[in-house]
């Protein structure tokens, strides 16, 4: 902690009888010290920079420095200055005073990264020497300019270079001033239903679907239409019969999450044709698009718009590393003022050294280099996942068929609930997704099934991680 964080400044200098300066600045020092505020090893400013923190002269703070050093507390080394005694038997404030327990659940799932976890890609494979390059060359570069005020939308640079990919990539033709940077795909759905939605609104979504996108409307005071799904994707007709005047249509054409089809060519078709007819938005999440195992990735139902009534929203969370938490946005002219000035007013670009970070990782052939090698990667995971599931796992799941991803989609064939096998599973170090968390209407009929998340799942480790599964499955079908 800082000497400013340790509370050392504004010494008192007027009250009658006050010890004097260079006694309070040894009394708060020592103080820091004892509570842990100032921990074991702990570097404390030079007597220059103290002086100017704590308002007093420099010799005021050399006699303080001293006395603490004659008695323990602290220890200089020379040129690189004065730390705190790091054989000190101090607990830093806060520290736990016993074991330190196991991770806890957060908001979102668990802090550690454990195998099966959806949606997170390879993180251990990106070239972060080249991503700590590039953000350093754009951090050095900053220039007082930079330091105002940048471009709610997003900077000039990765506009371009997003509208070039895109092009190349998914067949989607944007200019780059139809090109918004938000926070993520989460940051991009806040900034749509503020800037196009109203509370009470009614918005398709696919059921099963993804369900913090679900989330995310209804806490905008949206009402969701759960549309099913089949083999062609999204129930079109069943969605016009449901909400025929909704206001958003929310989908994932390209690979549907959390099931894996692709959204046929007359659903797509007949999905721009209602919204075209009912002035609604399609907001189109191309979550993994780069990652289907075709021969080519499906172009995007953007690429099909010719009314403008598509909203593209990509990330590059699983093309890159989740961290990061950029994304952006395709926009048609007819909704593009009204997310500008929601932009301006929420601000959810990310900052400017990290934009132009993506923007060279983007423009000098970084990103197309890194997304081959995981399509080469993912599909070798892929493989030893399925390998050891048909061995290990075989008579209590069955193996969807997918066209891509991060994830395999599995079936349960016994009779146990997929929540308990994964509760079952979280205990053996495991994170699989339980199918039927993302199913929204009660059905008839409960899907039972796993989401096995591969791409950050070493191929060497897979065996060990579905004998694992296979484990609390079995403890799962035990239970009555």
């Amino acid at each position: 902690m800082s000497a400013r964080g340790a509370g050392l400044h504004l010494l008192n200098r007027r009250q009658r009888g006050a010890r004097p300066l260079h006694a309070q600045l040894y009394d708060r020092i020592r103080q820091a010290v004892l509570s842990g505020a100032l921990s074991p090893g702990a570097r404390l400013p030079s007597a220059r920079a103290m002086a100017l923190e704590a308002g007093v002269s420099r010799g005021t703070v050399d006699v303080a420095y001293a006395r603490l050093s004659v008695e323990g507390f602290l220890v200089t080394r020379g040129a690189a200055g004065t730390f705190v005694t790091s054989a000190l038997p101090i607990r830093p404030r806060g520290a736990p005073s016993a074991a330190p327990e196991p991770p806890r659940p957060g908001l979102h799932g668990r802090a550690a990264l454990r195998p099966f976890q959806v949606g997170i890609p390879a993180v251990d494979v990106f070239p972060v020497a080249t991503w700590s390059r590039l953000l350093g060359r754009h951090a050095r570069r900053a220039r007082a300019g930079d330091l105002a005020r940048s471009d709610p939308c997003g900077d000039a640079a990765l506009r371009e270079a997003v509208a070039a990919h895109l092009a190349v990539s998914r067949g989607v033709v944007a200019r780059a001033e139809q090109v918004m940077i938000t926070g993520g795909y989460h940051g991009a759905l806040g900034l749509l239903v503020r800037a196009l939605a109203r509370p009470g609104d009614r918005a398709w979504i696919e059921d099963p679907g993804y369900q913090r996108a679900r989330a995310a409307l209804e806490l905008a005071g949206l009402r969701l239409a759960p549309v099913p799904v089949d083999a062609e994707g999204l129930d079109v007709a069943r969605g016009v019969a449901l909400a025929p005047r909704a206001r958003f249509a929310v989908v994932t054409p390209s690979h549907q999450m959390p099931l894996g089809m692709a959204l046929s060519l007359p659903r797509r078709l007949a999905l721009l044709a209602w919204a075209r007819g009912a002035g609604a938005w399609v907001v189109e999440d191309d979550y993994d698009g780069e990652f289907q195992r075709a021969a080519a990735p499906l172009p995007a139902l953007k690429s099909l718009d010719e009314q403008g009534r598509v909203i593209y929203a990509g990330t590059f969370s699983k093309s890159m590393f989740p961290a990061l938490r950029l994304g952006f946005l395709v926009v048609p002219d007819g909704a593009h003022d009204a997310l500008a000035r929601a932009a301006d007013l929420l601000h959810p670009a990310p900052p400017l050294a990290v934009q132009r970070a993506v923007a060279d990782f983007l423009g000098e052939g970084h990103f197309a280099r890194h997304v081959r090698r995981m399509r080469a990667l993912y599909a070798e995971r892929h493989g030893a996942l399925s390998r050891a599931l048909e061995e290990l796992a075989s008579p209590h799941l069955r193996i969807e068929p997918g066209t891509g991803g991060l994830h395999v989609v599995t079936r349960l064939t016994g009779a146990c609930h997929d929540g308990e096998v994964v509760e079952r599973a979280g205990l053996l170090g495991l994170a699989p997704g339980a199918l039927s968390s993302y199913q929204v209407r009660a059905a008839k009929r409960r899907i039972e099934g796993l989401l096995l998340g591969f791409a950050a799942l070493p191929a060497a480790r897979a065996r060990k991680a579905v004998s694992r599964l296979a484990q609390a499955i079995e403890q799962a079908r035990r239970q009555p």
